[in-house]
């Protein structure tokens, strides 16, 4: 083996290379560690085509800079994200080193739609559940009341969505929309008409609930001049009423 020239030669250079690539880690971590890299600056601005109304300098030093560790080479991005998604009203974040001693921090605020379930915790219009202070929330929307099993947000958000475009042909509007633990639907109205819609058959189940009930209510409002208290859509080709003067059922059209 000693007698090998090429190999002596090569363990040589792996040495060397090994040696070489030593010092210069021990170089960059001395360097690295050096003052001048301590985080100082952490700017944060709002995401492109979004504007921040919550977020604050405030809220962002008692949540997020507690849990920002390391310097600009250490510091874990991913584990900053974290920390700014822990303050309230911060749906997303994006982080990117700025040099030689600073981050930058895009945010992106939840949208409130309105509160979910009975705790107080808030509803993106996104369909994100999330917590923060319910009178900034009414400062900036009138809250609307959402029900239904963990996990459902992002369905009933959807929902309400397309029913509030089917009742805005008839001027009216849903103010709570409830999911039952058996996925019965129910919603309430801006005149304060309750309708039932019961559990789905298919995908298409509310839509044609919908058409149904669309295509008689301005007929029916201006007949019943006492108003409709409640409307049961639970039926194969027609619709119940409840109001404050006795009707009978309506059949289909």
């Amino acid at each position: 083996m000693w007698h090998d020239v090429r190999l002596l030669n090569a363990i040589t250079n792996v040495l060397l290379t090994i040696f070489v690539v030593i010092v210069l880690a021990g170089c960059f971590l001395w360097f690295a560690e050096k003052p001048f890299f301590l985080l100082k600056v952490i700017h944060v601005q709002e995401a492109e085509g979004k504007t921040l109304k919550h977020v604050n300098a405030f809220t962002v030093r008692g949540v997020a800079l507690p849990r920002i560790k390391g310097n600009f080479f250490t510091v874990d991005l991913d584990a900053v994200r974290e920390a700014f998604k822990a303050v309230p009203w911060v749906r997303e974040a994006t982080v990117r080193r700025k040099w030689p001693n600073g981050l930058e921090v895009s945010i992106e605020e939840h949208k409130p739609l309105g509160t979910w379930g009975e705790d107080g915790r808030l509803l993106s219009v996104k369909g994100d559940v999330f917590t923060a202070n319910l009178a900034e929330a009414e400062e900036e929307v009138n809250l609307l009341k959402f029900y239904g099993p963990e996990g459902s947000e992002k369905e009933v958000v959807l929902r309400y969505e397309e029913l509030k475009r089917g009742f805005a042909t008839v001027s009216l509007e849903p103010v709570r929309l409830e999911l039952s633990e058996r996925y019965a639907w129910r919603t309430t109205l801006n005149n304060g008409v309750t309708v039932r819609f019961g559990r789905e058959q298919g995908n298409t189940t509310m839509r044609e609930q919908m058409k149904r009930l669309l295509a008689v209510y301005p007929r029916l409002a201006a007949q019943l001049k006492s108003g409709i208290r409640g409307i049961d859509l639970r039926y194969p080709n027609g619709l119940a009423l409840k109001a404050d003067t006795l009707v009978p059922d309506v059949g289909g059209q």
